[in-house]
């Protein structure tokens, strides 16, 4: 009997897409020239082999080399919850130009000030480069070792010369393998250099942060499977357009997904900012109408944000309705309540909304700020400045309840607002603050109505 033949396959270099015939045009991420064939996968057995450690009970196992250790910066370890723990891989990603290699040439020097040896592999820029910013940032230290490298051999060669407790590699779409077919970043390559460094970092007990490309949407360049690898997977985001950078974690073996790290971009270097709530709070000399602060949730973290409306009559026959970090989608909706539900006419008005600082809020909770900051600028009437403003409005005019109330009106007292509207029937709120009058309200109009509003007019 004829054995059957196995079938050649297709492989897009940049996306890892695959097909069984070839094409032209990749069909997944629609670039020319990149689907080549690949070797038939090998067909056998796979037979016992001797094993390095044999298996002992899990009770048994010592974890005193996995304790996490600081890195030094506060936002980055409370990211990660409580520090690098030897031996994981931890993968940054972010736009070009947000502060990637800024923010690692900063966890190498604090780290290796704390003693510890540190590799800063560098495969986007020279030595003497990187010498340079780490002048200008003052990253200087004896104990920071760079390096100039492209070559994946040659990487593990200084991994075993330098010996480091921290291993960063910047970027891992710009390390080739001269065993592997491709280019440096494509798919086949940056599986190896991956699988390389990951192997080396859980041998040695290595701390090892890998920068990552992002595609045009955001997402982490090169084959999905080098998120499945590494054990940690950071997001680094940020406006041009503003100093503020916020760091998320997308996948963390060690810790808890749902913290953020706030840092500020300066001329000498990256700070970290502990209380950023200030940022996208402004303060005005007197109560000013078409304002109101609502207080929005950032992973576990509560920050306050204004926002501001301004309505103007309009010149043309469609009025404009422009948003600026919030959802516009969400705002013509509120809108639209405010019309319906308290009478405010705003069809012939271009309403202009916004956020102070840069803040992008997508949460429902900000709904009933932008409701009633827009209703402050229509009717000219000023929201009292130590007010904040917390919950989602519906199409029917009710405002529901949002979660984490407590650690939102907390935050709020401890920056010195003391009045707040809240959605009625919100748990947890008795003797919860003795500083704040807090003023629960059903609906929309609810809340208009128990507003003490100084008329400007």
């Amino acid at each position: 009997m004829a054995t059957k033949t196995a079938r050649p396959a297709y492989v897009c270099a940049d996306c890892g897409w695959t097909t069984s015939k070839w094409v032209g045009r990749c069909g997944e991420c629609q670039a020319w020239g990149t689907v080549d064939i690949t070797a038939p996968a090998r067909t056998g057995r796979t037979h016992a082999a001797a094993v390095a450690t044999p298996a002992i009970p899990i009770s048994q196992v010592r974890i005193e080399s996995a304790r996490s250790t600081t890195s030094g910066i506060g936002e980055l370890d409370r990211v990660l919850g409580g520090g690098v723990v030897p031996g994981a891989v931890l993968l940054l990603a972010g736009e070009p130009g947000v502060g990637k290699s800024t923010l690692l040439l900063e966890v190498a020097a604090r780290w290796a000030r704390a003693g510890r040896r540190t590799l800063y592999v560098s495969g986007e820029e020279s030595a003497a480069q990187v010498r340079l910013r780490a002048e200008r940032t003052g990253a200087v230290d004896d104990n920071l070792y760079l390096a100039a490298e492209t070559d994946l051999g040659a990487v593990l060669t200084h991994v075993e010369t330098v010996k480091p407790g921290l291993l960063i590699v910047d970027s891992v779409q710009t390390i080739g393998s001269a065993d592997v077919d491709g280019v440096p970043g494509g798919v086949t390559q940056v599986r190896e250099v991956a699988s390389a460094v990951i192997q080396r970092a859980k041998r040695d007990n290595i701390a090892t942060l890998l920068v990552g490309h992002v595609t045009k949407d955001g997402s982490v360049a090169g084959p999905r499977v080098l998120e499945h690898l590494v054990d940690v997977v950071l997001q680094f985001e940020g406006d041009r357009s503003s100093r503020l950078r916020l760091l998320r974690a997308v996948k963390n073996r060690f810790g808890p997904v749902d913290e953020i790290g706030c840092f500020d971009l300066v001329d000498d270097g990256i700070v970290e900012v502990p209380d950023p709530t200030g940022l996208f709070v402004s303060r005005h000399e007197r109560p000013v109408p078409g304002t109101c602060v609502t207080v929005t949730m950032e992973g576990r973290r509560p920050l306050l944000a204004e926002v501001q409306a301004l309505t103007v009559a309009s010149s043309t026959p469609s009025p404009r309705r422009t948003s600026s970090g919030l959802d516009s989608s969400r705002v013509a909706m509120i809108l639209a309540v405010l019309t319906k539900h308290c009478a405010i006419r705003l069809g012939e008005l271009d309403v202009y909304t916004a956020t102070v600082g840069g803040a992008r809020l997508v949460e429902p909770s900000v709904d009933l700020a932008v409701a009633i900051a827009t209703a402050s600028a229509q009717l000219e009437a000023a929201v009292p400045a130590d007010l904040v403003a917390i919950g989602e409005v519906g199409l029917a005019g009710e405002v529901r309840k949002v979660s984490n109330l407590a650690a939102r009106l907390r935050e709020a007292e401890r920056i010195g607002f003391r009045r707040a509207v809240v959605p009625a029937g919100s748990e947890g709120l008795d003797g919860l603050t003795t500083t704040m009058t807090i003023m629960p309200v059903g609906d929309i109009r609810s809340a208009m109505a128990c507003l003490s509003v100084t008329s400007t007019a």
